[in-house]
């Protein structure tokens, strides 16, 4: 994980799945070698953006990727990169948290098992006779997972069906231990249900469902964390919690100044100025068109032209020729 494929992408961490796939195919168009003949760098970038989208091209393939990260910042030290060069295999697990389970021990000594018996220490190290450390009921671990959304969806809320793997106690044994569970107590089960989202929510916002994480064999469940992600649609992408919109604009308008017409978030029309001698990736912010009533700032972006038509390739020689 030497490279980080959210920063070669050019998106958040917490951006959707559908964002991370218009961001990879417009950067592919961009650097692809059929566009760029015998550019040795453009060839290079194109491999790269390729093998980055490759890690987090599909839900599970991202999953895969954040947990592996996930473990590397807690066993690594918060280093970014690879975890003395070894890549972490789920396998069979159901995710980070079965591997720690696995790490902490067996059952009566890890998180999700039901604790073990032992004796309370003196300040002198030796056991008080006849005492031993009351037993505490162990609660199950959360489960952290996103929750994507349209624009919509998040507007105007919506109850969304979402599929949970989760571990739940033991049917057959009640958490005490059997054949059936491999003595754990709790034996991992897949449901679906129905998430009630409010409206006006959030991105990176996190919903708490309490007691639908894993269950502890004595049926103490942990809570089911939902990262909201909204997608912002064609052109737009989240930034620090504000809604960022992009816009095209021709060369002679980026430099002479004019006007550009935009449908915003807010489902209306609106006009933008654009100042004259303006730069690719100056902003302006426009109050009240983002999204829940919020700002828009909208980014210039020089538009690309495949081909030319002849009066424009006249013009642009007529420019060189003035020094421009």
């Amino acid at each position: 994980m030497a490279d980080d494929p959210y920063r070669t992408l050019g998106v958040s961490p917490d951006a959707t799945d559908a964002e991370i796939k218009r961001a990879y195919r417009k950067l592919a168009r961009q650097h692809h070698p059929d566009r760029n003949p015998g550019d040795a760098a453009a060839e290079g970038r194109f491999k790269e953006i390729q093998g980055a989208y490759d890690k987090v091209e599909t839900p599970d393939k991202r999953k895969k990727f954040d947990e592996q990260k996930r473990m590397a910042n807690m066993f690594g030290g918060g280093r970014s990169g690879d975890f003395g060069n070894a890549e972490f295999n789920f396998g069979g697990a159901g995710g980070i948290e079965d591997i720690l389970a696995s790490f902490m021990g067996g059952r009566g000594s890890n998180p999700f098992g039901g604790g073990s018996s032992g004796t309370i220490f003196e300040q002198g190290g030796q056991p008080r006779r006849g005492q031993q450390r009351p037993q505490q009921p162990q609660k199950g671990s959360d489960i952290e997972a996103p929750l994507d959304l349209t624009l919509e969806e998040a507007q105007n809320g919506v109850q969304k069906p979402f599929t949970i793997g989760r571990r739940k106690q033991c049917g057959s044994c009640k958490g005490g231990g059997c054949s059936t569970c491999d003595s754990q107590g709790v034996i991992r089960k897949t449901s679906q249900i129905t998430v009630k989202v409010p409206a006006a929510a959030e991105h990176a916002s996190v919903m708490r469902l309490k007691g639908m994480g894993h269950q502890a064999p004595n049926g103490l469940a942990g809570d089911l964390l939902l990262t909201v992600r909204i997608d912002a649609d064609e052109g737009r992408h989240w930034e620090g919690g504000r809604l960022i919109q992009s816009v095209e604009i021709s060369y002679s308008t980026m430099m002479l100044g004019g006007k550009v017409r935009i449908h915003t978030p807010a489902g209306k029309i609106v006009e933008v100025d654009v100042p004259p001698n303006s730069r690719s990736g100056d902003r302006r912010r426009l109050r009240g068109q983002g999204y829940n009533g919020g700002p828009l700032d909208v980014e210039l972006e020089l538009q690309e032209s495949d081909e030319l038509t002849a009066e424009q390739e006249a013009a642009l020689n007529a420019l060189r020729e003035s020094g421009l």
